[in-house]
C-alpha cells in the first residue's frame, strides 16, 4: 500500500528557513505560487517565492524542493537568484488565498480562509493545495468569531478559472492535460499574439519541454519576445542538445548574450555541443545520460532508471564510466541495458555485467552512420566517445529521428479533430 505523503498548512511554513542539502541556509519562505485549474481540480502548487540574504525574492520551484517539514524546508541546492516576477496565470497563496471571502458550495454559506494545506502527489514530485481552513461568518473584532473547518477545495466557490474564456490563463489551464508534443502542436496554430500569451504565462519546465517539440521558427519567435533573464532560465531548463539546436538559429550576438546570462555548468554543456557539425554523433548527443562508477551496484542503477523526467531512451540504459561522473567523465566502460539490471540481484556491481563488446561513436560520425548503427544493433541510444576514452554523451533514437523526418512532420495532428487550438 503506498504511503500518504503528510499534509502541511502553509501558514506553518512562512517565515521558515530554506536550506541547501549542506546545511547552509538559502534564505526564508516568504509566500507560494499555484496556478488555477479546470475541471474542478485543485490548484497547482509550482513553487515558493525565497527571500534570500539581499533580500531578494526569488522563485523555487517545487520540482528543485527535496524535504518540506513544520521548521524548515530542503533544496537539491540549485537554486536561481534571479528576481521573482509574478506571471499572468500564477497566484500567491500567502497574499491571495488567506483572508478571502468564499462560499461553501453545499449550503451556499459565506466563509473566510484562514490557511491553506498542500500535499504532494503520491510516487510524484508534484505538489497541489489540497484543503482549506476556513471560518463561517463575517467575523471581525465586534463580533464573535464563527466555527471553523477544514474542507476539500470541491466544496468551496469563490477561486475557479471561467472554463469558456479565450484569456491566456484559461488556455493554460486546459494545456495543462496534455502532453507537450500536444501543446507545441496547438500553439504552432495560435496567432503570434496569442503564442506569445501563452509563452509568457507557461512556468518555465514546462515552457522548455514544449519549446522541445515547436519547429525551429515558432522556437526563435517565442524566445526572442521572452525578457533577456527568462529566456536564459528556459534555456537552462531545456535539455542541452535541445537549447544548442536552438541557440545555433540565433545571431552570434544573442547566442552570446544567452549563454552569458546561463548558469555557468548549463552553459559550458550547450557551448561543448554547439562546437560539434549538427549532423553528427556530437551535435544530435544530450550530455546528460545515465552516468555510473563501476562500484555502483544495480539497486543504484534501478533508482537512476526510475527518475520520471527521463525520457524512455535514456532510461533504457547506464553507462559505467570512471570518475568524474559528469560528461566529459573517466574512462568509459561500458553500456548496461535496462534489461540486464532486471534480471541480476540488487547488490551486484554494475562493473560485473558491463556489455563492452559494442564499439562507442566518435563525436565527429555522420548521421548516417548514427542511424545504421542503432538499426543494426537494436538500441535506442548509443554512447558517444572521445579519443582519450571519456564519455561525451549519448545520442538517443529520437534525437535522430528529428533529423531525419520531414521538416513539416509536426504538422501531424495526432488528435485527430479535436486538438486544442484555441484563439486561432
Amino acid at each position: 500500500m503506498a504511503a500518504v505523503t503528510p499534509r502541511v498548512f502553509v501558514s506553518h511554513l512562512a517565515g521558515v528557513p530554506v536550506f541547501d542539502p549542506n546545511g547552509d541556509q538559502v534564505g526564508r519562505v516568504r509566500d507560494f505560487v499555484a496556478m488555477l485549474r479546470v475541471g474542478g481540480k485543485p490548484p497547482r502548487l509550482l513553487g515558493m517565492v525565497v527571500e534570500v540574504v539581499s533580500r531578494r525574492r526569488i522563485f523555487l520551484p517545487m520540482t528543485r524542493v527535496t524535504g518540506v517539514e513544520s521548521g524548515q524546508v530542503i533544496t537539491t541546492g540549485v537554486v536561481n537568484m534571479r528576481r521573482f516576477e509574478q506571471r499572468p496565470t500564477e497566484r500567491l497563496v500567502l497574499g491571495e488565498f488567506l483572508d478571502r471571502r468564499v462560499r461553501l458550495v453545499e449550503t451556499d454559506e459565506e466563509v473566510t480562509v484562514l490557511d491553506v494545506a498542500i500535499q504532494q502527489l503520491p510516487a510524484r514530485r508534484d505538489w497541489e493545495i489540497d484543503k482549506f481552513f476556513v471560518r463561517k461568518g463575517r467575523g471581525g473584532a465586534l463580533r464573535r468569531k464563527g466555527e471553523t473547518l477544514t474542507v476539500e477545495w470541491s466544496a468551496i466557490s469563490g477561486f475557479s478559472l471561467e472554463e469558456h474564456g479565450q484569456g491566456a490563463e484559461s488556455l493554460v489551464a486546459t494545456f495543462e492535460r496534455l502532453r507537450p508534443t500536444d501543446v507545441a502542436n496547438a500553439m504552432h496554430h495560435l496567432t503570434p499574439k496569442r503564442r506569445a500569451e501563452v509563452a509568457a504565462a507557461l512556468d518555465d519546465d514546462r515552457l522548455a519541454d514544449v519549446l522541445e517539440e515547436l519547429p525551429g521558427d515558432d522556437q526563435v519567435e517565442i524566445l526572442g519576445k521572452l525578457k533577456e533573464d527568462r529566456a536564459a532560465d528556459v534555456l537552462e531548463a531545456m535539455d542541452p542538445d535541445d537549447a544548442a539546436d536552438l541557440l545555433s538559429e540565433l545571431p552570434e550576438a544573442d547566442k552570446e548574450r544567452l549563454l552569458a546570462l546561463m548558469r555557468p555548468d548549463d552553459a559550458a554543456d550547450v557551448r561543448r555541443l554547439l562546437s560539434y557539425e549538427e549532423r553528427t554523433a556530437g551535435g544530435l548527443m544530450t550530455t546528460e545520460p545515465i552516468i555510473l562508477r563501476p562500484d555502483a551496484t544495480v539497486a543504484d542503477a534501478l533508482a537512476r532508471v526510475r527518475q520520471q523526467d527521463l525520457s524512455p531512451a535514456l532510461a533504457a540504459q547506464v553507462y559505467v564510466c570512471r570518475s568524474p561522473d559528469e560528461t566529459p567523465t573517466g574512462r568509459y566502460l561500458g553500456t548496461v541495458h535496462f534489461q540486464r539490471l532486471l534480471r541480476d540481484p540488487p547488490f551486484t556491481l554494475v562493473s560485473s555485467i558491463v556489455d563492452s563488446d559494442l564499439v562507442p561513436l566518435p563525436p565527429d560520425t555522420p548521421l548516417p552512420a548514427v542511424t545504421s548503427y542503432l538499426a543494426a544493433y537494436n538500441m535506442v541510444s548509443v554512447p558517444v566517445v572521445d579519443e582519450s576514452g571519456s564519455l561525451l554523451g549519448a545520442v538517443t533514437v529520437d534525437d535522430v529521428l528529428d533529423h531525419l523526418l520531414p521538416e513539416d512532420w509536426r504538422e501531424t495532428d495526432f488528435q485527430g479533430e479535436e486538438g486544442i487550438a484555441g484563439g486561432r
